[in-house]
């Protein structure tokens, strides 16, 4: 329905106050004519109005968004007058940035009888819309939340495939999956660590709207994965300056100076450090002081630990090559690149996109090539063990704990029979 100074009214071939609308034709106003890629809605509602009151016919109109559209071009096919098209524009700049249109998606205008623009909406994003309609005469635009309830749900199961396809089966999309990894990101390699058998578990926050539209992800409260007996727990709590961040179940963070893999996914390692390795290219035994991740060519490769790169270009075998060095006479190289997107002299942030996977140099096939150095001589980067950044303060103990059990026990009523997670207290495993 849609509402006019207090006034709600629609119109099929019918009138309600003497004119005429149907689905193209609204009181000498032709919506086809003007408006050829249209989709034009209108629905008859019964109201009683005093017969002093006249009655505002109103029509909807869906103006669907197609690659490489503005707002003025989606105005324009709609019929908008050009003054009425260059206020609105003016409006809406003033709330939402015009380049975020998406293509795909669509405008949803309406029109009085007279064929004068009421109002405009947009779905930004499943929370937000944009919203535009006269105020006094001039259009006033502003953004507005879709209405929802947040609710938390545990999501339990076991590893049958992939850790996609598992959660996949119990009912998630792919943006759980990337972020359950990545909260375990310093303990756990998602493509070289799991078992068939392993159990996970998840306390997520999803917010389910009034309008039916698919629920969304919000916090992830608490993790938990089983890898063969050794269990990995995540519980999100605020530390003393109000900063949240995850914790293991004795209050260790989870973050620690290297990330386990500098590939996120769609990665097996081809290759381990070994001192002495049959070169495929050479085809000779020699040191393969690195460990090879292969995947396909252009796949993001992360930085390992924050720092700074000492080296970006090439270098004869080891093709595009970037050397960054960090704290503690640390040093990754990451050899084999197709592309460097970081430049020598520049600072890194952990986990930032700093090239993308090749087969440049000595290589058989596309891959990366990862080395470690500590004090200028290489170690393997599987065995290195760093410690923990932070740890919950002594004062705070007692409301984590609180936090903690409470995770606990609602990831435990929502987890199916015959799945193993661990209880209060459980000692988490050895940090790698």
């Amino acid at each position: 329905m849609f509402s006019y100074n207090g006034e709600t009214a629609y119109s099929t071939g019918d009138s309600l106050s003497g004119g005429c609308c149907n689905l193209f034709f609204c009181n000498g106003f032709d919506l086809a004519a003007h408006s050829p890629r249209l989709e034009t809605r209108s629905a008859r509602v019964p109201i009683e109005v005093p017969a002093s009151v006249p009655v505002r016919v109103l029509t909807q109109q869906i103006v669907p968004i197609l690659s490489g559209d503005t707002l003025a071009d989606l105005l324009e096919r709609a019929g908008i007058p050009q003054e009425a098209r260059v206020e609105l524009i003016a409006a809406v700049e003033k709330e939402f940035d015009l380049k975020k249109l998406r293509a795909g998606s669509q405008l949803a205008l309406v029109r009085s009888g007279e064929g004068m623009l009421e109002s405009l909406e947009y779905v930004i994003d499943p929370d937000n819309k944009l919203q535009v309609a006269k105020s006094n005469g001039a259009f006033v635009a502003h953004i507005a939340e879709v209405p929802g309830t947040i609710r938390s749900d545990a999501v339990c199961g076991t590893i049958q495939g992939s850790l996609f396809e598992s959660m996949e089966r119990a009912g998630e999309r792919p943006e759980l999956v990337v972020r359950f990894a990545e909260i375990f990101a310093w303990d756990l390699d998602f493509y070289r660590d799991p078992r068939e058998g392993d159990a996970f578990c998840v306390l997520v926050e999803k917010k389910e709207y009034a309008n039916g539209a698919p629920a969304t992800y919000r916090r992830v409260l608490a993790a938990q994965y089983n890898n063969a007996g050794s269990i990995y727990d995540a519980y999100l709590f605020a530390d003393e300056d109000g900063e949240p961040s995850y914790y293991s179940s004795d209050g260790q963070s989870l973050e620690s100076a290297f990330l386990r893999s500098p590939i996120a996914f769609n990665v097996r390692i081809s290759s381990q450090f070994s001192r002495r390795r049959y070169h495929p290219v050479l085809k000779v035994y020699r040191p393969h002081l690195g460990i090879d991740y292969a995947a396909p060519s252009g796949t993001p490769v992360r930085t390992v630990a924050a720092g700074r790169v000492v080296f970006s270009g090439r270098s004869g075998g080891s093709g595009n090559l970037i050397t960054i060095r960090h704290a503690n006479a640390f040093e990754t190289q990451y050899l084999h690149l197709s592309r460097r997107l970081v430049r020598k002299g520049q600072k890194v942030e952990q986990g930032q996109r700093i090239g993308l996977v090749g087969a440049t140099g000595l290589a058989t096939g596309p891959h990366l090539d990862l080395r470690v150095r500590k004090n200028g001589r290489y170690v393997n980067f599987g065995n290195i063990k760093v410690p923990r950044r932070s740890s919950i303060s002594a004062d705070q103990q007692d409301s984590f704990h609180a936090v903690r059990d409470r995770f606990l026990a609602l990831m435990a009523a929502g987890t199916p029979s015959g799945t193993k997670i661990a209880a209060s207290g459980t000692a988490p495993a050895a940090t790698p």
